[in-house]
């Protein structure tokens, strides 16, 4: 498949940190229409950790991931990555290193081929065709869509197009992912297969879902957010044990 080079800059990598992957550091953001959305949110994440991010609809989950590559800005607050606060001069290298994978895969699947989506990061940050390619081979193999990469994305099941979409954040060799209600509308075949997935998968995570059964399953710890505010974060097996606090919060106990 032909490739179309970019002549932009290599994308730097993270420096060295001994801290935190990820550090949020009381958050605050209001929409223009008045409605506040994040209201001091704070939490940090250690490098390697996965972390359930759990609430009612409403309560900013969604907020707080686009805020967490710069895609919205905070009014207050910070956020850092690797010790860099998500802000310029930081932006394109933050973008490149913290993986946001959306819950709709159409958002991100827009190309004729399988092919072509998972190189358009690593091909417009300006890394040259034979890297490019390696690293298009590279992705589909992890998430095991090698054989599909000469198929149309838009002929795909629900659960393909998911495995697909994670692969075109994979390529970009990201230190941090970032999963907005990946189980959604899966079936049940597609929803083991992708637990699986980010079961095997060796990055720092954070995953926002409703599905509370993928929570107790996967992770160790998790983060329980209401009206804005993290309202809970601790160890899994205990806050899911808590029925007066998930109650308290809209959340089903298991």
């Amino acid at each position: 498949m032909p490739i179309t080079h970019a002549p932009t800059p290599l994308a730097p990598h993270l420096p060295e940190h001994p801290g935190p992957a990820l550090a949020v550091t009381d958050l605050h953001f209001c929409y223009p229409d008045g409605q506040v959305a994040l209201r001091g949110v704070t939490f940090q994440i250690t490098p390697g950790e996965k972390v359930a991010l759990v609430g009612p609809n409403g309560a900013g989950k969604s907020t707080l991931m686009l805020h967490l590559n710069g895609l919205l800005p905070g009014e207050r607050g910070t956020v850092q990555v690797a010790g860099l606060p998500v802000a310029d001069p930081h932006l394109r290298l933050i973008r490149a290193k913290v993986g946001l994978v959306f819950q709709n895969p159409d958002d991100q699947l827009f190309s004729p081929t399988v092919f072509e989506d998972v190189a358009f990061g690593p091909l417009h940050i300006g890394f040259p065709e034979a890297e490019v390619r390696e690293r298009v081979a590279w992705a589909l193999a992890q998430v095991e869509m090698a054989d599909f990469a000469r198929r149309s994305p838009f002929h795909l099941s629900m659960g393909q197009k998911k495995r697909i979409a994670i692969a075109t954040v994979l390529a970009m060799k990201p230190d941090i992912l970032v999963f907005d209600e990946p189980s959604a509308g899966l079936d049940p075949r597609a929803r083991r297969n992708l637990i699986n997935l980010l079961r095997d998968l060796p990055y720092t995570m954070l995953v926002s879902t409703h599905d509370m059964h993928l929570v107790a399953e996967l992770f160790d710890r998790t983060i329980i957010m209401d009206e804005g505010q993290v309202v809970a974060d601790g160890l899994t097996a205990q806050l899911l044990a808590d029925k007066h606090l998930l109650e308290r919060h809209g959340l089903e106990m298991l």
